[in-house]
């Protein structure tokens, strides 16, 4: 007669599953099953979906501290850190990388991080093979960007901050902020303050995100009835090209107000209305997006909107520690809302 294999959920006090009683269950090896806890890559998907379903049918836990993360040896996460650009105010990332940190060692793990080669997929490939990592979190997910499709061939376990803005039937999990919400508290807050003629400089067309921004602002002119043709440039996300843009819009437009993709071009369009003895807040109003240090720092201040880059953080790991779960679970987009700090520019 057939043995009865014991099951925890089932609640039989003192009998928890054990390796051997799933491999058993799923007729497969003991070294099958382990490869399914610790390197799901070296199965074929229909031996993996038959472990992992026996796995969570008898409640099985390799041990106490794998009950809601899968155990690995590293406890890293990678996370690929681009160099920092010349030109620009941007540290979003910094506030980010910092925030992960945080929680990702709550969640009992630490964050390695590492530089991109010339090849980006190397440098992934480099770290899976050597077990290095218990998986990634990757921040580039432009369009073209390869390496989410690298990583989600293989398999490997990554949460992604950005949206799969190319690819929206992909079924990894991601976390973003509403930058078009962002965009629209911002222009509803210029609206609000009496501006009726708001110029937008954001990024260039291809920029999934620049025209995600540009939105925001489309949407609210367009609810209040106020022009947007002439309105608007696209440019370089530096301080040099929002300077310049913002020089031909005040010439050729005369927009009271500026609202633009990043404290970059916030900080162009405020050098453009120095030179013109120009006083942002009194005479032209100017509002940027990411609430970078130099957003705090300049006289007066630079009213920004804000990413919630901690909670990002919070709910990047959360996805992660579902995926290094067993079973492993599913976790779909999550998109937070941004909030405006108003300072003296606007």
């Amino acid at each position: 007669m057939a043995r009865t294999v014991p099951a925890a959920r089932h609640g039989l006090a003192g009998q928890a599953p054990t390796l051997a009683d799933v491999a058993e269950r799923a007729g497969v090896s003991r070294q099958t099953v382990s490869n399914a806890v610790n390197n799901p890559e070296l199965l074929r998907s229909a031996t993996l979906q038959r472990v992992l379903s026996v796995i969570e049918d008898l409640g099985y836990s390799p041990n106490r501290a794998a009950r809601n993360l899968r155990t690995r040896l590293s406890h890293q996460i990678g996370l690929c850190f681009a160099p920092a650009q010349e030109g620009t105010a941007n540290a979003t990332m910094d506030r980010f990388v910092h925030s992960l940190v945080d929680t990702s060692r709550e969640a009992g793990y630490h964050v390695l991080l590492f530089a991109a080669a010339e090849d980006p997929a190397s440098s992934y490939d480099e770290l899976l093979r050597s077990n290095a990592v218990d998986g990634f979190v990757v921040t580039d997910t432009f369009a073209g960007s390869p390496e989410t499709a690298w990583l989600a061939a293989r398999r490997a376990p990554f949460v992604a901050f950005g949206r799969p803005w190319s690819q929206p039937e992909v079924t990894h999990p991601w976390v973003d902020v509403d930058g078009a919400a962002g965009v629209a508290l911002a222009t509803a807050h210029l609206v609000e303050r009496g501006h009726s003629r708001i110029a937008w400089i954001g990024f260039h067309k291809g920029s999934f995100i620049g025209e995600d921004r540009r939105s925001g602002w489309c949407r609210v002119l367009a609810d209040g009835g106020l022009p947007t043709d002439g309105l608007a440039a696209r440019v370089d996300d530096t301080v040099a090209a929002g300077r310049e843009a913002a020089a031909a819009l005040l010439e050729q437009a005369s927009p009271s107000a500026f609202v633009c993709a990043s404290d970059t071009l916030a900080l162009g369009v405020l050098h453009s209305l120095a030179e013109r003895g120009l006083r942002a807040g009194a005479d032209i109003s100017v509002v940027g997006f990411d609430d970078s240090q130099a957003a705090q720092l300049i006289p007066g201040g630079l009213t920004s909107v804000r990413q919630p880059l901690e909670q990002v953080a919070v709910e990047v790991v959360a996805a992660l520690q579902g995926l290094l779960a067993i079973p492993r679970a599913s976790s779909s987009g999550v998109l937070l809302e941004p909030s405006l700090v108003v300072r003296g520019s606007s």
